[in-house]
């Protein structure tokens, strides 16, 4: 280390001293102390390490004011007190989206989570009977008059269903399984990597474009314990192609004395073509076909929480529920609330449609999309041109997403809000916006960002379009650019 760096590491303040600079002693009177002294040290620490690498300047006067420093310590405190799970704004027209969190829940689940949370409850607590009960009782005859299945259960996420199911009926044994539903779903959730580990054999069948019912067929032997069909999801083989339906294997399971289980990924709980989307597949509808077990999830179409829902014939789901395994995956009460509530809100269609946000958002009526871009679009440029600030905001076409798995093809008309800043690029705007408070998720399109109004709630749209102006016009610096 030469002196030059020396002396400039000697001129940086001490920790004690920021600390009584004016503005950071206003500032701990906000935020928690250790916020503010962690936040102190990073800075200096950062500081540090930029005289280490020469990017500090020549001399001494050159090094940043105690103001600076005090100033860069406040946005880090800022930063440091905050949760790290925070509420943020999408605006980026994908309605489930696995990255921010799925399915926005309904209000009246959400008011039971808090009324669960808030006390105790009869989680496991019979109030007729006086003695211990089950968790599962306060969602299987809801799953079971949603779907026609005899009996259901809940575990904590689909992946974890499929694990149940297979380690249960197959561990040691062959589970059947067409070659082109050997699929990856999100985050390494691979299905021959989730049978391995629930002990199950992998026996592939067909191949990756054309599956047929002889092929099932023929690898029905003596180590062969289920049928297993899958769902691919979030993508689709189109062309040549050729699968099995499962009343075709339910025909075949009823032969062969095995279970057909059938994981259907989004837990779509209504027809959604009736609804102007493309149909996904639905429990109910494989449970009439004649599998024994559906697997599904309740936080994607079905626009509930997380959750892991498996339904079908009483006497395996018994065997489902005995599984030690069961415990450890069991779902948790707050979810059990949320599922609860938003299950209650399908026994009337119209209800589901008009009050889970999945379904509200995806339904939307353009016109209406339209009205939102329209005020986002126009409360943005009031403010910009308030202060004389060049911009280009305008309403465009586009397109919005299903997300999370559900309805690959699927694209849904829509208007965009698009802001191009003469002072800023795009990505620029994009991370400035990732760091407000809250938080703003947009996309970027030509070197625009675009807001999409279907997944911005109408209490949204005044906060976002503050945001972004703001975000835009802003002189500071990002702080670690």
């Amino acid at each position: 280390m030469d002196s030059r760096t020396r002396t400039q590491l000697r001129q940086l303040p001490s920790v004690d001293e920021l600390l009584q600079e004016p503005s950071i002693r206003e500032k701990a009177q906000t935020l928690p102390r250790w916020a503010v002294i962690e936040a102190i040290r990073e800075a200096l620490e950062r500081r540090r390490q930029m005289i280490a690498k020469g990017q500090s300047g020549s001399t001494p006067s050159d090094l940043p004011s105690r103001t600076v420093l005090a100033a860069e310590a406040q946005q880090i405190a800022v930063r440091l007190s905050r949760p790290a799970l925070r509420h943020l704004i999408n605006a980026t027209g994908v309605v489930i989206h696995t990255n921010l969190g799925r399915a926005p829940l309904a209000e009246v689940a959400i008011d039971r989570v808090v009324e669960a949370a808030r006390g105790y409850s009869n989680l496991e607590y019979d109030l007729e009977r006086g003695d211990r009960g089950s968790r599962q009782e306060h969602v299987e005859q809801l799953l079971c008059r949603l779907t026609g299945a005899e009996a259901a259960l809940a575990v904590n996420n689909n992946a974890a269903a499929v694990l149940l199911a297979i380690n249960t009926l197959a561990e040691g044994k062959e589970v059947i399984v067409s070659r082109g539903e050997l699929v990856e779903i999100g985050d390494s959730f691979r299905i021959p990597d989730i049978m391995c580990r629930a002990g199950g054999i992998l026996r592939e069948v067909g191949t990756t474009n054309r599956t047929y019912l002889r092929d099932y067929e023929d690898a029905v032997g003596t180590a062969s314990a289920i049928i297993l069909k899958v769902h691919t999801s979030n993508f689709r083989i189109q062309g040549f192609t050729s699968q099995v339906p499962v009343v075709e294997l339910a025909g075949l399971g009823e032969k062969t004395g095995l279970p057909v289980v059938e994981d259907v990924g989004s837990g779509a709980l209504l027809d959604l073509s009736q609804l102007g989307l493309s149909k996904e597949p639905m429990p109910s509808e494989s449970i009439r076909a004649g599998a024994d077990l559906v697997t599904f999830s309740g936080d994607k179409l079905l626009g509930g929480p997380q959750a892991g829902l498996i339904v079908g014939k009483q006497l395996l789901v018994a065997r489902l529920r005995r599984n030690p395994l069961a415990r450890a995956i069991r779902i948790d009460k707050l979810s059990l609330a949320a599922l609860e509530a938003t299950l209650r809100l399908y026994l009337d269609e119209g209800q589901a449609v008009a009050h889970v946000p999945v379904l509200r958002a995806l339904v939307m009526p353009l016109q209406e999309i339209e009205r939102r871009a329209r005020r986002l679009c126009e409360a943005i440029s009031d403010q910009l041109s308030a202060i004389s600030c060049q911009h280009e905001v305008s309403v465009i076409d586009g397109t919005s997403e299903v997300g999370g798995g559900a309805l690959p093809l699927e694209t849904i008309p829509t208007r965009l809000v698009a802001v191009r800043s003469v002072l800023l690029s795009a990505p620029v705007l994009e991370r400035r916006l990732r760091r407000t408070d809250p938080p703003v998720m947009v996309r970027i399109k030509d070197d625009r960002i675009v807001l999409d109004p279907r997944t911005v709630s109408e209490d949204e749209l005044d906060t976002l379009a503050n945001l972004v102006a703001s975000a835009a016009v802003s002189k500071e610096a990002d702080i670690d650019s």
